[in-house]
């Protein structure tokens, strides 16, 4: 199931896993102010997203958004790789479940490596602020980007790890 918390409880939880050494290490910049990466992303115009390619065959996804209403986002899981997502700035709503509960509708691997699911389940929902974010395995269903209230614009980072 999900690992969830602010990024310094992800990389305790993690640490072990050597495949998420470059996941860990581009979320740590990222969340610095003035760094590189921090930079980069506050230059990211809303709706666009940036492709950072990462060691290990991980890539970083740094996206801007305007988080959307429930019905907007459909369930996804991923076959190929594990979603490490971190909000940097902004708030949103995350909901998890398990993917073995759903019935797939649309089944975009490998090319896309994303499956999505028809009708909701019962679900963990998180309030996700700046510096909390969520590790989704491919066990896990999730709808990221939900608006806690109103929406407003986040600024992200989703780094895929691949499966190991």
């Amino acid at each position: 199931m999900a690992i969830i918390g602010r990024l310094s409880t992800l990389r305790k939880q993690l640490a072990h896993v050597r495949a998420f050494d470059a996941a860990l290490a581009h979320a740590e910049e990222i969340m610095t102010p003035g760094s590189a990466a921090r930079t980069r992303l506050a230059g990211i115009a809303v709706g666009a997203t940036e492709r950072i390619d990462l060691a290990g065959g991980a890539f970083a996804l740094e996206q801007v958004y305007v988080t959307k209403p429930s019905a907007d986002i459909r369930w996804e899981s991923h076959r190929q790789y594990i979603d490490l997502q971190l909000v940097v700035t902004g708030r949103e709503v995350m909901e998890v479940t398990e993917a073995s509960t759903l019935k797939v509708e649309e089944d975009r691997t490998p090319g896309a490596d994303v499956l999505l699911y028809a009708a909701q389940a019962p679900s963990t929902m998180l309030r996700v602020g700046e510096g909390e974010g969520a590790v989704f395995f491919p066990e896990d269903a999730h709808r990221p980007c939900l608006a806690d209230g109103q929406p407003g614009e986040v600024r992200k980072l989703v780094v895929k790890i691949p499966v190991y």
